[in-house]
């Protein structure tokens, strides 16, 4: 690990002042906030993340930050929530389930007990080739520099949302439940504060794979809100993994669902462990609305999910994996008991 600073902000806006810098790429950024910590040590560590300056705002009591808030418009959940704080909160689990389900899903529970869900969402990709800096030709860690993924081993990477430059699957779960359940992300800096559409935080590589996000320099992601709707609560979270445990999604899909007898009158899909960011299909949901749910009609839409899939030579299975999840967790929705 390199030599950094390291500041421990103790109100806000002294932290918005000490986070604001001029970067130009993630991993090489002067300063950087301070959550959890469970995904920027470990990248520290490995060589892959270089900040000069540590932010901590885990002392930070400004109320924005913290706590759970249920009424009868939605959620409002502060960044510095854990995890396992939102996973086990009762309004959540009983509510929007999709949410709950897909936290407790990830990580381990020491993990979960540590990791913030503003740090979660950020989280970085697993791709073997960005991670170990022995390998120079990767575009997300040294722009420019090529992607070894796209002719090498490609079995975790993304099928959805890939360009020619970068093929790293988006790893997060709970992202999946909060972009279907359109949520927003409230976000402050020292120009002031804004609200953005979750759907839009993330970014597709395109030419640039390296920035990930539209935060801009020195922005802190303070909250997350969820509205009400009458799909939440018969909603949940697939995921499809190589061991029950502990893994990343090979494939999942976030499920929010609201039916009148068995014609779905609304549905909300996303997908994960397939594409390079959080990934809703809303040309799946447009498939189903107004129609009875069926096995037909459920793999109907799981094909349309896919439709704009471009494997590579060891992800192809993932295809059709993917739409096997889809097509499951659109049946155990409607199952489900309300």
């Amino acid at each position: 690990m390199r030599p950094f600073l390291y500041e421990s902000a103790t109100d806000m806006p002294g932290a918005l002042k000490s986070g604001l810098s001029n970067a130009d790429a993630a991993n090489r950024a002067p300063t950087q906030f301070l959550a959890g910590g469970t995904t920027m040590i470990d990248l520290m560590k490995l060589d892959v993340m270089q900040p000069s300056k540590l932010v901590d705002i885990r002392k930070l009591n400004d109320p924005a930050l913290r706590g759970v808030q249920a009424t009868s418009q939605g959620l409002r959940i502060g960044a510095l929530v854990t995890m396992a704080e939102a996973a086990e909160h009762e309004a959540i689990k009983r509510d929007y389930p999709v949410l709950s389900e897909s936290l407790w899903m990830a990580a381990s529970q020491q993990l979960r007990i540590m990791a913030t869900v503003g740090g979660n969402v950020l989280q970085r990709t697993r791709c073997n080739y960005f991670r170990d800096v022995s390998y120079a030709n990767c575009n997300k860690r040294n722009p420019g520099s090529g992607c070894a993924a796209i002719d090498g081993v490609n079995r975790l990477h993304a099928v959805l949302g890939g360009s020619d430059q970068c093929i790293a699957v988006y790893p997060g779960d709970w992202a999946q439940g909060m972009i279907a359940l359109d949520a927003q992300v409230e976000i402050a800096s020292e120009r002031g504060r804004r609200s953005i559409p979750f759907a839009e935080l993330h970014r597709e590589p395109g030419t640039t794979p390296h920035i990930e996000t539209v935060l801009r320099p020195g922005e802190l992601i303070t909250a997350f809100t969820v509205p009400a709707g009458p799909h939440t609560r018969r909603s949940l979270y697939l995921k499809i993994r190589d061991r029950e445990s502990y893994a990343f999604a090979l494939t999942s899909a976030a499920i929010a669902l609201a039916l009148d007898g068995d014609k779905v009158t609304d549905v909300r899909i996303a997908v994960g462990g397939v594409a390079t960011k959080p990934w809703r299909v809303k040309v799946a949901e447009d498939s189903l609305r107004g129609q009875p749910l069926n096995e037909a009609t459920a793999l109907r839409a799981a094909q349309a999910a896919f439709a704009g899939a471009k494997p590579q030579k060891y992800s192809e299975f993932k295809v059709r994996l993917g739409q096997q999840t889809v097509v499951r967790a659109l049946l155990k929705a409607r199952a489900l008991e309300v």
